[in-house]
């Protein structure tokens, strides 16, 4: 009884201690929808219609077609970065004082930019 009861332990370990895939990072990425907060919560994602695209390769680099450190939803200036999985922030070249933190699940990328209020990007996985 104590065995069994020592391999369930152990079997529950491993499995509780495999990190978590929200999906993968690498490819093609188009801004879908943004989140400005008025300062009172009532915040919400709005659909734009943009160009706008991350491209995330196996590298470590990202590389957009519009400016990645703002909430801008202009495709006409490129921008470079990088961006690390472990701690799951981007550094652009544009801006490499500021970092930008990442939420990803399954096709659903969301950038959060350091705002007072939430402002959020939701870009959606084509590539």
């Amino acid at each position: 009884m104590k065995i069994s009861f020592a391999i369930l332990l152990i079997l529950s370990l491993i499995t509780s201690c495999k990190k978590k895939d929200g999906g993968s990072l690498t490819g093609t990425w188009e801004l879908k929808e943004v989140l400005m907060d008025p300062g009172n919560g009532s915040g919400v994602f709005t659909t734009v219609s943009s160009d706008k695209n991350l491209v995330f390769n196996t590298n470590g680099n990202v590389n957009s077609n519009g400016i990645i450190c703002d909430m801008s939803i202009e495709s006409n200036t490129s921008t470079a970065g990088t961006y690390s999985a472990l701690d799951s922030t981007i550094i652009s070249t544009a801006c490499p004082n500021l970092t930008l933190k990442y939420e990803i699940s399954g096709d659903t990328l969301i950038l959060i930019y350091p705002c007072f209020e939430a402002c959020k990007a939701k870009y959606i996985k084509v590539l």
